[in-house]
């Protein structure tokens, strides 16, 4: 498994560039989310690798889905300068606090559908640039209430629905263990179309180690699975951000079968 990082919310003292830089120096490959803030030129002289990234601006799967192609193809550009291979995706466009823009707490047969078509546009934008896009789950519970298609149970029936390889899942154990919980066995149901996992502890959103979530074991299956694609760090520090590196590491280093 490769290791990485979400520069977004560790080292936050810090500059982003050098937050990304210190990521890269202790040995991780690097998540960002919103490339528009970005110094992109800026960004590709740290040598960083950088695993994912958020691969749209605006749209979303159901609504205005013509401004999602446009602003993803825009996105995708900017993954082949910084060699980015993913580009995540969300039920539907978030504003800077991760709310949904346009709420729905209700999810219609017709939106199911449309989501799947769009999903389907977009394998073949990202067919094209040979990058893939990861669809990820999204808590309503805490973080992101109103967001369509929050689960992984959901965002699992579309990418399975899509079965394209170039549409996958980004399954964040975090918002799935608030979600829905029962992670190992949501693992070997979702293993066959995994792009990239993120993982934070419950409560707290946090590193590995800080709540009720046992990495150990989470890293023990992913390797009963043969899982050899990337895991992401996307959690506050506890206390300090080296320690929150190395509780990481730990929990995936560490772990027998």
């Amino acid at each position: 498994m490769r290791l990485a990082v979400c520069a977004e919310m560790v080292f936050t003292e810090l500059p982003f560039v050098e937050r990304v830089e210190r990521i890269h120096a202790a040995g991780f490959d690097v998540e960002i989310w919103n490339w528009t803030t970005k110094n992109i030129a800026a960004l590709q002289k740290t040598g960083a690798a950088f695993s994912s990234m958020t691969g749209y601006v605006g749209g979303s799967l159901t609504h205005d889905q013509d401004r999602l192609l446009e602003t993803a193809e825009q996105s995708i550009r900017v993954a082949l300068e910084l060699g980015c291979p993913r580009l995540n995706l969300h039920g539907t466009e978030l504003d800077d606090r991760g709310l949904p823009v346009r709420p729905q707490y209700e999810v219609s047969g017709e939106m199911w559908l449309t989501a799947a078509r769009t999903l389907e546009r977009l394998a073949k934008l990202a067919e094209r640039y040979d990058v893939t896009f990861v669809l990820e789950n999204l808590n309503a519970e805490v973080d992101h209430p109103g967001v369509p298609f929050g689960k992984a149970a959901d965002t699992l029936a579309l990418v399975k629905a899509v079965d394209h390889p170039r549409v996958r899942l980004m399954l964040d154990l975090y918002h799935a263990q608030i979600g829905e919980g029962n992670l190992i066995e949501l693992i070997g149901k979702a293993f066959p179309y995994l792009g990239e996992i993120q993982v934070a502890d419950v409560p707290g959103r946090c590193e590995p180690g800080t709540g009720e979530i046992n990495y150990p074991a989470i890293a023990a299956a992913l390797r009963k699975h043969g899982y050899g694609g990337t895991v992401g760090l996307e959690a506050f520090a506890s206390q300090d951000s080296e320690l929150a590196l190395r509780r990481f590491r730990d929990a995936f280093t560490n772990a027998e079968i």
